[in-house]
Formats: C-alpha cells, sequence, structure tokens
C-alpha cells in the first residue's frame, strides 16, 4: 500500500512561494512572488488535513473542489488537478494571484485554526494552472455543435468573460461589448501588474476568441450601438459593466489640482505599461515620481494605488484610513507587502479638507479619530478626537473611497431598466434574470463593489441559467 501522501501539516510547515526583496520590488511591476518548483508544490499540497467538512471550499464563492486537487498534486496527478481545478472556475490562475484567500479560503482553513498554518491555497492554485498553460493542457472552446442562439455581453471584465466562456463552450455564439480598447476590464486596467501581469490576462482574452467569442471592442451601448438594438440582435443579452463611478468627497479645497481618483491613477499606470501615450502621466498629473502622496481609503484599491506610487518614484506614500488596521476591509496580505515597500499608514485618520498653493494642493486637513459603539454594519463606528487636527503634506492625493454604479437607464436611454436605490440593476442572483425579458445581470453592476472572485461565480451561474432556458424553449418547439 502506498503511503498516505496527505496529512503532513504536522510535521512540514507552511511555506509560501519566495518574494522578491522589497528593494527590488519597487524598481518595477513585476509579480512579487516566485514560482512553486513542482517538488515545493507538491510538499504544500500534503499539508492538507483532507476534512470531512472542507471549509476552505465552504467559504470559496465558486465552491473550488480544494482538497482533492490539492491531493492531486501532491501525488504528482497535475493535469487531473488542472482539471478539477478549471470545472469550477474560468480564471483559476487569475484568482490564485488577486483572491484575499486570507479572508475565503486559506482564512478558514481547519489546520490554521488548529495553529498548524493554513495550507497555501492560493500559491498551489497559481502553480496548478500556469503549469498547465506551459504545458498545453489549457485549450480553446470546441462545441460538439453550433447553436442559432446568440447572446450579447455588455463588459469584457471577469464575470462578462466568465459567462462567455461557459456559453461559448455549449455552442452558444457569443459576442463581448467593451467601451476600452482591450478585453479584461478591471482585471486588465485597474489590477497592477504586480499583483495580476497582463499577459495573464491577455492570454485568456486570446483563448476565448481562439473559441470563437466575438470581441466588439471600443464600443460604446448606447452611443455606438442603443441597448435597443443589441436586444434585437441577441437572444439574450447580460449586462456586467461593473461599477466604475468614483465615491468623492464634498469637503474645503477638494477642487485643487492633484487630488485624483483611485481608478484613473491606476488605469493612467497600466496604459503607460502597455506603452500607450498617456497624456495624464506624461504631464505629471496622474505620476507620483518625486511627490508627497497621500492615498484616502483602506480598500484593495488603496492597496493598490500606495503600491503603483512606491514603483513610480515617489518621495514618500502614506494612507490614511479612518478606522485601525484591524478593521479595514483590504487584504492584511497586501497592507503588509505595502509596508515592506516602504508605505507608512496613518490608521484612526480622516479627511476633513485639503489646503493648497495657488490651486494646487499642498496637504490634506486630518482629523485623529477613536472607534466608539458598533454602527448598523456591526463595525464600530470612527469618532473625531477634538483637537486632534494636523495638516499632512501632499503634492499628490488619491481618493480609493470606492465606486458606485453609473445611471445606466439614463445613459442607455432604457427608463424601465430596474435598478435598486443605490442604481445597481435589480436581478436574481441565482440566475442574473432581470424583470426585462431576455437581459441578465452580473458582477458588481448587481453586487455593487465587490471580488473579481464574485463576479466569476455570478457569470457561470447566468451562463447556466440561460442554457437552461434556451434548452426548455428548444424542447418545447419539438413537441
Amino acid at each position: 500500500m502506498a503511503k498516505q501522501p496527505m496529512l503532513k501539516f504536522v510535521q512540514i510547515e507552511r511555506d509560501m512561494p519566495d518574494k522578491r526583496t522589497a528593494d527590488a520590488r519597487r524598481e518595477d511591476f513585476d509579480e512579487i512572488y516566485t514560482e512553486y518548483a513542482a517538488a515545493k508544490a507538491q510538499e504544500q499540497s500534503s499539508r492538507c488535513s483532507q476534512c470531512g467538512v472542507p471549509y476552505c471550499q465552504d467559504h470559496c464563492p465558486l465552491q473550488n473542489n480544494i482538497p482533492d486537487w490539492l491531493q492531486l498534486t501532491a501525488t504528482g496527478r497535475l493535469e487531473e488537478a488542472y482539471q478539477i481545478s478549471q470545472a469550477t472556475n474560468t480564471f483559476p490562475e487569475i484568482c490564485g494571484r488577486i483572491c484575499p484567500q486570507d479572508r475565503l479560503c486559506e482564512g478558514n482553513c481547519v489546520i490554521e485554526q488548529s495553529g498548524h498554518g493554513t495550507v497555501t491555497i492560493g500559491a498551489v492554485e497559481k502553480y496548478i494552472t500556469d503549469t498547465a498553460w506551459d504545458r498545453g493542457w489549457v485549450k480553446p472552446a470546441s462545441p460538439s455543435t453550433e447553436r442559432v442562439e446568440s447572446v450579447g455581453i455588455i463588459g469584457a471584465g471577469p464575470g462578462g468573460l466568465a459567462a462567455a466562456d461557459m456559453l461559448r463552450q455549449a455552442g452558444v455564439q457569443v459576442t463581448v461589448y467593451d467601451r476600452s480598447d482591450r478585453a479584461g476590464g478591471l482585471m486588465m486596467y485597474g489590477i497592477p501588474g504586480f499583483k495580476l501581469e497582463k499577459d495573464v490576462v491577455q492570454r485568456r482574452n486570446d483563448l476565448l476568441a481562439e473559441g470563437g467569442v466575438k470581441f466588439e471592442l471600443n464600443c460604446a451601448i448606447g452611443e455606438d450601438i442603443s441597448f435597443a438594438d443589441l436586444r434585437a440582435r441577441h437572444d439574450a443579452v447580460i449586462i456586467a459593466t461593473g461599477v466604475y463611478t468614483s465615491r468623492d468627497l464634498a469637503m474645503p479645497g477638494s477642487g485643487a489640482a492633484g487630488i485624483e481618483k483611485a481608478i484613473d491613477f491606476l488605469t493612467a499606470s497600466n496604459k503607460k505599461s502597455f506603452g500607450d501615450e498617456v497624456a495624464e502621466f506624461t504631464s505629471g498629473q496622474m505620476n507620483a515620481k518625486g511627490k508627497r502622496v497621500v492615498v484616502i481609503g483602506g480598500g484593495d484599491t488603496a492597496m493598490d494605488c500606495v503600491r503603483t506610487s512606491i514603483r513610480q518614484g515617489a518621495i514618500s506614500v502614506k494612507c490614511l484610513y479612518r478606522r485601525d488596521r484591524a478593521n479595514m476591509p483590504g487584504s492584511q496580505r497586501e497592507t503588509q507587502n505595502a509596508e515592506e515597500e516602504g508605505v507608512i499608514f496613518e490608521w484612526l485618520s480622516a479627511p476633513k479638507g485639503f489646503t493648497d498653493d495657488s490651486g494646487k494642493v499642498s496637504g490634506v486637513m486630518v482629523q485623529k479619530m477613536r472607534l466608539g459603539q458598533p454602527d448598523a454594519s456591526g463595525r464600530q463606528a470612527p469618532e473625531v478626537i477634538d483637537g486632534s487636527d494636523y495638516v499632512e503634506e501632499a503634492d499628490l492625493v488619491i481618493k480609493a473611497l470606492g465606486f458606485e454604479p453609473e445611471d445606466l437607464p439614463t445613459l442607455w436611454d432604457q427608463p424601465q431598466l430596474p435598478v435598486t436605490r443605490w442604481g445597481t440593476i435589480k436581478a436574481e442572483f441565482t440566475s442574473g434574470a432581470t424583470d426585462m425579458d431576455g437581459v441578465y445581470a452580473v458582477g458588481d453592476i448587481v453586487r455593487g463593489a465587490s471580488l473579481v472572485v464574485w463576479a466569476i461565480k455570478d457569470g457561470r451561474d447566468c451562463a447556466q441559467a440561460i442554457l437552461a432556458k434556451m434548452d426548455a424553449a428548444m424542447i418545447q418547439a419539438a413537441e
């Protein structure tokens, strides 16, 4: 009988892939983690305790069958591990890189709770699929039968692309419309390369195109084609636009030059990395080089901004967040990476206004906070400490306060498009169906700003619902 390859968490300690040094990381936008070697991936996978109730899987939005592909990796059956992994996840190599595993699968690992250090699930997931690409196991869609039905998808982000992949696998004719010049949404233009190198996203885009998904880029719905025409063109339409309207700060001095939105700053940086001409970067408006940078916010977007600023050559980078470290919404792992790279966090600090010099921002007026009683969400509400105000000098201020949906009913001349009081689209979470016949919605435009993994889940669920409806219509027509 073969020796038990699993349950080695007592003998073998948790060991993440090596990180490049902070000094090296500050010099480029390359990913910070090196790749696992095969032996190391097998070793770390063998630490899995193969729980009877796998909390890692339960806390994964996609319900990825994590224990099985860890066991397959531990026993050297890597191609099977890839097949299991991609069966529930359209983009496992992307989730392995950018999912907040410390809040999801790894954060709920049983052996982590017992004090042995969680299994390195994300790193193994990335290793499996990167190896699959290298060995040619990742194949484009090749449906056994082509269907006559067509689906139009508005938005080439993770939700839209996940739906496109599943529909195309089933032979549906799929066209993805996006107003940007490259597909990928925030994966391409919002998330920096040090977390997700862009060739990783582009090879997925290329694979989808090779499998028959059509892309109409630089196409704005409501301008280049109307929403009504899109519905007439396709049997179903999926809205997967994401949320791109930045929340703002209405306070004294907020109109000064040098106060920028996070999405504009990150998009300019990513476009520059592609070699595009970016006027705002060239002029210095969206370039942190030689500047004292203050980022306002405590989520993952704020972490992207502070770490991008470091790489652009900022003199100093500080992050203001109104709660403490334990209550910040962003990944603790990303916070640690930022600190290693030289970012200073000013916890329990909130802006109350801005100072300027001849119309150009010169500082942030900061008020110190304390945590009081829990608010309606259950989190302790920050309270101002009287007399604690000070000015944080700054040449560039980046607002990373979250995102809200655009007014799609107005933009698309569709007043009947059902939206919530927050402006998100009303849709069934299980299927993405709206009250408009044949119109579906997935991802952040339904949930509000959320994680890539949730958008992937929504896209896949929606595709399955559309296919079920198409199959039911076909059976009814045949009767």
